[in-house]
């Protein structure tokens, strides 16, 4: 086996995509890719530069290094990675990471600028003292009722994940995709090893979907939210209204059976 055909093998499995979906992702057959693994036929450069891309990696790396030997298998420098991507970051006076919100508005920009310093300096700014100094924080406004009790207009502050072996089966995250944009839903890992992550919204009027991980570009847990909706008071008025009706009701029936037992 080639240098090559050892890389291409490598970066499949730990990307966590069977022969046929990178095969499709390439646009070539299967058999073919499987003679690239196999060293039995070396990559025409218009598919090189396919893996290439696929991969968020060189070519000169691809076709010159040992990827197994040089990435660092602990910080998951391109594999086990959303993408291989720095975070953009800004910070303040005193060197600070902040928290940047991404309003609705600026949703759909937020995919071509995500990784654009300058972007993010447009961004509104803040900062929140309780949330933990590890970690990066970004904030987004969500649309939409699919999350629900999650009210549309909700800030939902996430944490910036870099593995994917960090996601939390059911736990709720924000996810930035090249094919979603930016969505806020629950997210379950069981289709995990077959590159795949299943996307489940709370409202059950919602059907749930999939998404494939090459295409996920950043994954944030939420940790907290902002909203401006305050649980409505008459909800739980009612609620005690009915109880207090229900326990009337009750000992009314109770005296009514103390009457027709003494009669």
């Amino acid at each position: 086996m080639t240098l090559i055909s050892n890389n291409i093998k490598f970066l499949r499995k730990e990307s966590h995509f069977t022969q046929e979906q990178l095969a499709e992702k390439i646009g070539i057959k299967r058999s073919l890719l499987g003679a690239y693994e196999e060293g039995r036929a070396d990559p025409r450069l218009n598919n090189l530069l396919k893996i290439s891309d696929i991969f968020d990696i060189s070519v000169d790396l691809l076709i010159s290094e040992d990827l197994s030997q040089i990435l660092d298998r602990e910080n998951k420098n391109i594999t086990g990675r959303v993408k291989s991507r720095v975070l953009s970051i800004t910070v303040d006076t005193e060197g600070e990471e902040n928290i940047e919100l991404i309003p609705q508005k600026a949703s759909a920009g937020y995919l071509n600028g995500y990784a654009d310093p300058e972007y993010l300096e447009d961004m509104p700014k803040f900062k929140i003292p309780f949330l933990s100094k590890n970690g990066t924080f970004r904030a987004f406004e969500i649309a939409g009722d699919s999350m629900l009790p999650v009210l549309p207009g909700t800030i939902i502050i996430g944490k910036y994940i870099e593995a994917t072996s960090d996601i939390k089966n059911n736990g709720t995250y924000i996810l930035l995709s090249s094919t979603e944009g930016i969505v806020y839903k629950r997210v379950r890992t069981s289709k995990i090893d077959s590159g795949i992550l299943e996307l489940v919204s709370d409202n059950k009027n919602y059907s749930s979907y999939t998404v494939d991980l090459p295409d996920v570009l950043e994954i944030w847990e939420a940790t907290t939210f902002i909203s401006q909706n305050f649980p409505e008071a008459t909800s739980n008025m009612n609620e005690n209204s009915e109880f207090e009706n229900l326990k009337t009701i009750v000992l009314e029936l109770q005296q009514e059976v103390i009457r027709l037992k003494g009669n």
